[in-house]
């Protein structure tokens, strides 16, 4: 019973990355469908697809509770698997929850109605799909209201990034922000939602400016999981070592894991 993390590719490394640090004790799996990365430029029955042959995946292996660590799939394809796919007994869950209610100051779980919150125009920067699905405006309008989202499709970062060309991902970066400014001059906030971003988040930053508070990621969903395994603690086998399985070549994507994150990660084959 080892939690599973899924994602399109190497972005949700960034997610293993925190959770792992936040919660040693506990075995995690993560699995990257690399063959068939990005899903950001996908339309939404092939994500489903895609999403579910992969976390069926990690069933198998014996996650009784996934994390969809992937935007884009929990965008287009998590409310859908919810109401009718995952197994009686398994959870899967996905990133935007953690960071919308970090944005809107509200606790895990509080399901009171929308309110007025501090921030009120807020950038978002994800993936074609995740943009075009609009679920982050909708998880966002369930907990509060008066808010302004403009959202930036940023075409190309997650492909850059896969590819391990960081100069090219830098110049993309900033060519979405000042694209995001022209219709947005003055956000307050930025939400990076795609988990590969975290990976140039000090480029966004450094084009945001200073007065931007900015949203990533992984320390948000770490929080949330160690707070949701305190309450379901049934979803942590024994153990304390992961294991790292992808649909590509292994030997690349373990070179490209090892480069991001700076230490080695070994990948198999799924």
């Amino acid at each position: 019973m080892a939690v599973g993390i899924f994602d399109s590719g190497l972005g949700g490394l960034t997610v293993w990355d925190a959770v792992s640090k936040r919660l040693p004790e506990v075995p995690f799996v993560y699995l990257g469908d690399n063959a068939h990365t990005p899903y950001g430029v996908r339309d939404p029955d092939d994500i489903y697809d895609l999403t579910t042959t992969n976390v069926a995946r990690l069933f198998d292996a014996g996650c009784d509770l996934v994390i969809l660590a992937c935007n884009t799939a929990s965008a287009a394809a998590l409310r859908r698997m919810q109401e009718a796919w995952v197994p009686e007994g398994k959870r899967v869950l996905g990133v935007f929850v953690p960071l919308i209610e970090a944005l809107t100051e509200r606790e895990w779980g509080d399901n009171s109605p929308p309110r007025e919150v501090a921030v009120k125009n807020v950038a978002l920067f994800a993936t074609p799909a995740t943009v075009a699905s609009r679920a982050f405006q909708r998880e966002l309008a369930f907990r509060a209201i008066g808010v302004d989202v403009e959202a930036q499709a940023c075409g190309g970062v997650v492909d850059a990034i896969e590819e391990g060309d960081m100069i090219l991902a830098e110049a993309l970066v900033r060519s979405h922000v000042d694209a995001l400014r022209r219709k947005m001059p003055h956000p307050e906030a930025a939400v990076l939602g795609c988990t590969h971003y975290p990976l140039v988040e000090e480029v966004f930053r450094d084009a945001l400016g200073p007065d931007v508070a900015v949203y990533s990621q992984p320390t948000l969903v770490a929080a949330s999981l160690s707070d949701y395994l305190g309450r379901h603690p049934d979803k942590i086998g024994p153990g304390t070592e992961s294991v790292f399985l992808t649909t590509g070549d292994p030997k690349r994507v373990s070179s490209r894991a090892t480069q991001f994150l700076r230490r080695e990660i070994s990948f198999r084959p799924v």
